[in-house]
């Protein structure tokens, strides 16, 4: 395993605007007398911001005496925008520092509230807030400095509460909240379609078959066309028909896109299923890890199914051992998304959340490794959504 120490540790939340799209992707590193050079590491290399185009970073910061201009010389202004602590509005020079930036091109939210005694700059007028521990802001946040930022966005009724108070953009764990599940008019009749069709690519079906599936669904034709036709496949020459789009995705790609496609918004003027991208970069980083260690190709299709239906039992409210039983998992999936049980359930656990390096170093997981797996999925799951 790779030396850990040569590796930051780098947070990533996704930020989501009103109508369940990504914005934009929050890095957030831990504090410490070596910031200015773990950041100098992490936008040192154009990997994380080609991976989060076209979308743009929001770095986190306590401090932003930690911004050196070598490290400033890395963080383009048009790609980059600083989330400040307001508390360190207090420390000398912090103010106008600020104000530099901001002169500079920097977009800048102040986190918090502004210490006692304090004048924030005039400049300075977007926020960000913990909406799981601070009060609501009185009054409307004001349009004209948004788009305001609130995290900590746990539930709908939390999320619908921050939407009312001026918020544009979101983080947090609300899309898996069931009140912010597709609307009443959605009868699951496109879900139920393509878990016929996973049962029919399971047990090897032949392509007349698939396509008469295909065929009983306007809203699957059309998400699958248009996915076979996007920049997610390179092909020279416009797909049109159903039996061609099998052909050229292939039964294993096939396969992929259904089980993501479980995702899709299921009306044509329905709001983006927040969940998609999320089980899209679960699969993804899944994936990458079985890559990394060295798993065949097989391994490595396990590896993004458990990962893409890790979200099942939130999309369809039901038992994730329910689901296990209808689609006839293998064992080792099944285990690792009903008991955390396994390699893949390890890495599952992992992907719930944003680990420490010790439970990395406890999963076997090295700093690069993940680094690398991260990049891959957020760029992967961003491409989907994009797409799908």
């Amino acid at each position: 395993m790779a030396e850990q120490e040569t590796w930051p540790l780098v947070a990533i939340e996704p930020v989501a605007n009103a109508q369940n799209e990504w914005v934009a992707l929050s890095v957030r590193l831990a504090p410490g007398t070596d910031l200015p050079q773990r950041l100098q590491t992490v936008f040192g290399s154009p990997d994380l911001l080609a991976a989060a185009a076209p979308l743009d970073c929001l770095l986190n910061l306590d401090d932003p005496t930690t911004l050196t201009p070598p490290v400033l010389a890395l963080l383009p202004a048009n790609r980059v925008g600083l989330v400040i602590d307001a508390n360190a509005l207090a420390l000398e020079g912090v103010a106008r520092k600020l104000v530099e930036l901001h002169a500079c091109g920097y977009r800048i939210w102040l986190d918090g509230d502004i210490p006692d005694g304090v004048t924030a700059p005039s400049a300075l007028r977007s926020v960000a807030r913990n909406c799981r521990v601070a009060p609501m802001p009185p009054g409307r946040l004001v349009a004209l400095f948004a788009p305001h930022i609130a995290y900590g966005v746990d539930s709908a009724r939390r999320f619908f509460g921050c939407e009312i108070a001026g918020f544009d953009w979101f983080i947090g764990d609300y899309a898996y909240d069931p009140d912010i599940a597709p609307s009443p008019d959605d009868d699951g009749s496109s879900r139920r379609r393509i878990l016929t069709l996973l049962g029919l690519l399971a047990r090897d079906a032949d392509s007349r078959e698939l396509e008469e599936q295909v065929k009983q669904d306007p809203a699957l034709a059309y998400h699958l066309l248009k996915l076979v036709n996007s920049a997610a496949f390179t092909i020279s020459t416009q797909v049109t028909s159903f039996g061609q789009a099998i052909t050229v995705l292939g039964r294993r790609q096939l396969q992929r896109w259904l089980q993501l496609l479980l995702y899709a918004r299921q009306q044509p003027d329905g709001l983006p299923n927040l969940l998609l991208p999320l089980a899209a970069r679960r699969g993804a980083q899944l994936e990458a890890l079985a890559r990394l260690q060295g798993d065949d190709r097989d391994a490595q299709d396990l590896a993004f199914m458990t990962g893409v239906f890790s979200l099942l039992d939130r999309l369809l409210h039901m038992p994730m051992t329910e689901i296990a039983a209808e689609l006839y998992l293998p064992d080792e999936v099944a285990g690792a998304l009903i008991d955390r049980s396994g390699q893949l359930g390890v890495w599952l656990a992992l992907v719930d959340a944003n680990p420490t390096g010790a439970a990395l170093h406890e999963a076997g997981v090295s700093l690069e490794h993940w680094w690398h797996s991260q990049l891959h999925a957020y760029h992967w799951a961003i491409e989907v959504g994009r797409n799908v």
